[in-house]
């Protein structure tokens, strides 16, 4: 029996492999649910549309930016497994409130007064719960797994977690809205029930008070965590790429609809292979480095994923020149002209941009104390979310100003070339310290 397969008949294991599974199904389910509806069938404007989806992705971030250092504390300091049933059981009242936002927009009850309010109100829960299991589902493995099981576990976590999210996306642009405010709500109650198998998991090494200040305790973890040159960069070109991802997110539902002329089905393929394409990044970018953290293809990889937004950009605007006069469906979008250099292109971004962030996340974990990863994460959640809230406020600014939403694709790749020149700080901060270590 392997490693692998060993775990998942272990309770030591298996019901958080579970409760992360049904978290990232449920999320994206919902998320993508909500914003394929408004856009497909409540708003008829592509301005209103892309202030709407750029919103939607605001409200999700902020809490990462506002919460992820009391977070980071709790993760270390208190019971990893009760501070996960807690949110576990606070997920179904917030799903709750999201279902009921979409029933009410699926009626076309108060759609502007209420049901969009509760939508977005949940959804900023959403984000909230995130948020709090975030540092968790990492830092809790070693304490449940033996020495030679973590590995293979944060392998299992990251693979389950990939299949929610293909699995929640893919099912929110095929569903009718009225089963996904059903299906969310099922989903959070099972979750909770998973969730209650969790063995404990109590905090390790000193215990500290946790500050309830968010400012102060925000400030000292960032200024705490960035002593480390590597780590610095890291972050910093880690927070970059996501604002780029947040960016294109919240252009393609707009752009699918309005400039592909496609239908939601589509929009969620876009989004489908997005997320293929990031795993085939990060598979290729763990074989070219044989296992070694570094930064040594970053800056290369983002550059190509800058010249992948470009050329999908010249791919959007020939299409507009000879548009389909109705939505295209799934078949009739595959059959259309160009329809795959349009997915060639995507895939593209998506692959450069795995390649580019992947070995940037091992250094947050290889670079510091176990002791302090939990809190480590928590300082990248919120330098990447504040720089990720920057993003979807210049994309909902260029959409109130008439900006048309294929024009906005360059704005993420004149992005991309930041991330090179700090994708190539980092690594020239990697082979600093590898030098130091060497010469002593």
């Amino acid at each position: 029996m392997t490693t692998t397969t060993h775990l998942l008949h272990r309770r030591r294991f298996l019901p958080l492999f579970v409760t992360q599974l049904f978290n990232a199904f449920n999320d994206n389910l919902y998320k993508n649910a909500m914003v394929l509806f408004v856009v497909y069938s409540i708003y008829n404007s592509e301005a209103e549309e892309g202030l709407f989806s750029s919103i939607a992705s605001l409200l999700f971030i902020l809490p990462f930016f506002l919460l992820s250092a009391v977070a980071g504390q709790l993760a270390d300091m208190r019971d990893k497994a009760s501070i996960i049933r807690k949110v576990k059981a606070c997920e179904i009242l917030l799903m709750i409130i999201g279902a009921s936002g979409l029933y009410l927009a699926w009626k076309g009850i108060a759609v502007d007064t209420i049901a969009i309010p509760l939508m977005m109100f949940a959804l900023f829960l959403t984000g909230v719960q995130s948020t709090f299991l975030g540092p968790i589902k990492y830092a809790i493995l070693p304490q449940h797994l033996h020495k030679d099981e973590v590995l293979a576990g944060t392998g299992l976590v990251e693979a389950g977690t990939y299949i929610a999210i293909l699995a929640g996306t893919i099912l929110a642009g095929w569903i009718d809205v009225e089963v996904a405010a059903v299906g969310i709500i099922l989903t959070s109650i099972v979750g909770y029930l998973v969730s209650r198998e969790i063995p404990a998991a109590p905090p390790q090494g000193k215990i500290e008070k946790v500050d309830w200040n968010i400012w102060r305790a925000s400030v000292k973890l960032i200024k705490n965590t960035m002593d480390n040159r590597e780590v610095y960069y890291a972050i910093l070109a880690i927070s970059f790429f996501w604002t780029i991802g947040a960016v294109l997110f919240i252009q393609f539902p707009p752009l699918a609809k309005n400039v592909i002329m496609a239908s939601k089905e589509v929009a969620s393929l876009f989004l489908v292979v997005f997320s293929v394409g990031v795993a085939i990044g990060s598979v290729s970018i763990n074989a070219m480095l044989k296992g070694t953290v570094s930064a040594r293809y970053s800056p290369t990889s983002v550059i190509a994923m800058g010249a992948f937004v470009v050329a999908f950009y010249f791919v959007a605007r020939l299409w507009a020149t000879d548009q389909p006069t109705e939505l295209l469906g799934v078949t009739e979008f595959l059959a259309w002209p160009m329809a795959t250099i349009l997915l060639l292109c995507l895939l593209g971004i998506a692959i450069a941009g795995g390649m580019f962030v992947v070995p940037l996340y091992a250094f947050l974990t290889t670079r510091v104390a176990p002791e302090q990863a939990s809190r480590t994460i928590a300082a990248n959640n919120i330098v990447n979310s504040g720089a990720m809230v920057v993003g979807a406020l210049i994309v909902t600014i260029l959409n109130a100003l008439g900006i048309p939403v294929a024009e906005q694709l360059l704005l993420s790749a004149g992005m991309c070339v930041v991330s090179a020149w700090l994708g190539h700080r980092l690594y020239k901060a990697e082979v600093a310290a590898s030098q130091k270590q060497t010469f002593g």
